[in-house]
């Protein structure tokens, strides 16, 4: 009897080996330590210093990040206890770091018996004003940052391409949850971090693998039901502010304070308010050289980057 032929795609490939063989048990629950978790690749000091420095003063539990080991990271690192997030060892075809950063979180939490509760978040455009575990979750959060997904093409493009337009148009009526901040329970956030990782197997691999895949199959989980979350309002625990008119909110006494009166423990997106993204760097980036980062556009870059496009058109091979 002919056996069936197997799934061909380098996503798939790519994700056996992140996950290195299928967990099924997380270990046992009860650990007293929190965790803040985060992928920082491809940025210099000055750029996670606000993050860093910001959290450190407001939170003194484990703080473990994904970085390159330049001596400058390596050096904020050592004065603020922050230990490097091993990164999934893979060859071959690599998907976005917002993609591998999920691997990475499960690995890391499914030898952590001790871990109770977990932030997964975004590094360069985030910093903290309170402790992000206070109050402590009952289960897993996740955090508006605007009205409809059908009201954000960046949105609805990866979700059409994850699920198709009938299963996107769908959703479209849901509100926008941000992958950019989600908080929970360790067992919640390995479940979460699993479901994201295999919706994003369903399309083809250079989609899968890309940048917005992580917010499409986020929103997905949640909203089909695939994952059990609490949806929190904007401006709660987590302010995510790239989509408010920045004349809404003042920085004052060395704080982000939102369009209600009200001060969040987490901020998100704020550089994409000029003047605000000044004035955290002039608190949490003093002293550290600023540096705009620079990809080289070399030959190989533009072929990687045009099969990478060919590649999002045409069939795979599954």
């Amino acid at each position: 009897m002919a056996s069936s032929p197997s799934a061909r795609s380098d996503y798939l490939h790519w994700l056996a080996q992140a996950l290195g063989s299928v967990r099924v048990e997380t270990g046992a629950e009860g650990g007293s330590r929190d965790l803040v978790a985060g992928y920082a690749t491809g940025y210099d000091a000055h750029h996670i210093a606000p993050f860093v420095r910001s959290l450190r003063s407001v939170f003194d539990g484990e703080i473990a990040l994904a970085a390159d080991a330049r001596h400058d990271v390596e050096a904020l690192f050592a004065d603020h206890d922050v230990r490097f997030l091993t990164q999934p060892d893979t060859r071959g075809w690599q998907p976005h770091p917002v993609m591998a950063r999920f691997a990475a979180v499960d690995a890391h939490l499914t030898a952590r018996s001790d871990i109770r509760n977990v932030l997964l978040t975004d590094v360069r455009d985030v910093i903290f004003q309170k402790s992000p575990f206070e109050p402590a979750p009952d289960g897993l959060e996740v955090f508006l940052e605007g009205d409809r997904l059908k009201d954000h093409a960046f949105d609805m493009k990866y979700l059409r391409a994850l699920a198709g337009d009938g299963i996107a148009d769908a959703l479209g009526l849901a509100p926008a949850i941000c992958v950019g901040t989600i908080l929970g329970p360790r067992a919640d956030m390995v479940r979460f971090c699993r479901t994201v990782l295999m919706l994003a197997a369903v399309p083809r691999s250079e989609m899968g693998g890309s940048f917005g895949a992580d917010q499409a199959a986020c929103n997905m989980a949640i909203h089909m039901g695939l994952v059990q979350a609490e949806v929190r309002a904007n401006y709660g625990r987590v302010a995510t502010i790239g989509l408010e008119a920045a004349a809404n909110f003042a920085f004052r006494d060395g704080q982000v304070i939102n369009p209600d009166g009200s001060i969040s423990a987490i901020v998100h997106q704020h550089d994409r308010h000029p003047l605000l993204a000044a004035a955290v760097r002039g608190r949490w980036a003093v002293g550290l050289e600023a540096r705009e980062r620079v990809t080289p556009r070399t030959v190989s870059s533009r072929l990687r980057r045009m099969k990478q496009s060919l590649a999002r058109r045409l069939p795979e091979a599954r």
